[in-house]
């Protein structure tokens, strides 16, 4: 069943004009990882530092991939479900279904979840990857005031035919493409909950036991972090040497909103680390890491 969470004060509740970071990943092979992103999926190289490479779109950084040659595959632990990249447009989601078929790309779903469109797959390592097209606002459905996800199927033809609509090329990922969200494997709902909710601050849309699930969101978006027990309840945490996810960016307003987020979940019992920037440890294990909102870049060239 959903479950509702009575309203709380703004004082124990994440500034609701957050967003989320690049995402950050750990690979044996950082230039195979960067050329699928690249070759397929448009993504652009930020810069190359080493054996490490950043990704985005033109803009600020979507992925960020740490070179470790010695990192290993582990089945079953706490870790990333997929990264949502959410795209500006049916019109690009519709290049990226088309470019996914062109390279025979294998597929995990197509989806219409009625607030947003999703093509699921995964990277060369394993990591999921959910690329998203939002449905305004004033068409997401809802029941009672509660937000209320589907899974049906795409149109894929209507999507495909977005593409004839609008002939102008694709050059690539769209610059305002962002991560839209973030889902996890975790061991626990309650303690996933505990963390997120009453540490963190983000509101609870969705929990269902039966299910598996629960989903949190800042403000009135759909969700920003999703967290399950399909890979098992009670699941260990991912061994330092992973392949998969080091750490996800949450965006702050300011430096003030960064630090009342990290004392609440110190004051909680949860782990904070401090260094070049502020890193929440999760009960799984599981790294975000707090950033401030910075005056928008000029484009890359």
């Amino acid at each position: 069943m959903t479950t509702a969470h009575p309203e709380r004060t703004a004082s124990v509740r994440i500034a609701p004009d957050m967003r989320l970071g690049p995402v950050h990943y750990r690979t044996p092979d950082a230039e195979r990882l960067a050329a699928f992103y690249t070759g397929i999926l448009g993504f652009t190289i930020h810069d190359r530092s080493g054996g490490d490479i950043r990704l985005g779109a033109g803009g600020e950084d979507l992925i960020r991939l740490t070179q470790s040659a010695d990192a290993k595959r582990y089945r079953r632990t706490t870790g990333l479900y997929h990264t949502a990249f959410l795209v500006p447009s049916r019109w690009a989601l519709a290049h990226l279904l088309r470019s996914i078929a062109q390279t025979r790309t294998p597929v995990q779903g197509l989806v219409d979840h009625h607030t947003h469109l999703a093509i699921y797959l995964p990277d060369t390592d394993g990591n999921g990857i959910e690329l998203a097209w939002d449905y305004p606002k004033e068409q997401w459905p809802s029941f009672e005031d509660a937000l209320q996800l589907g899974n049906a199927p795409i149109d894929v033809e209507d999507l495909i035919a977005e593409i004839g609509r609008d002939p102008s090329p694709w050059t690539g990922l769209p610059r305002d493409t962002v991560v839209g969200h973030v889902h996890l494997h975790v061991a626990d709902l309650g303690a996933a909950a505990a963390f997120y909710r009453d540490a963190v601050g983000f509101d609870c849309v969705f929990s269902d036991a039966r299910v598996g699930a629960a989903f949190f969101r800042a403000g009135d978006y759909h969700h920003h972090l999703g967290t399950n027990v399909w890979a098992g309840a009670g699941i260990p945490a991912a061994p330092d040497d992973a392949i998969g996810l080091i750490d996800y960016t949450v965006v702050l307003p300011d430096a003030g909103e960064v630090e009342r987020v990290a004392q609440r979940v110190a004051q909680a019992g949860f782990a904070v680390e401090r260094g070049e920037s502020v890193t929440l440890i999760d009960p799984f294990k599981i790294r975000m890491r707090l950033t401030v909102e910075q005056p928008a870049a000029l484009p890359r060239r």
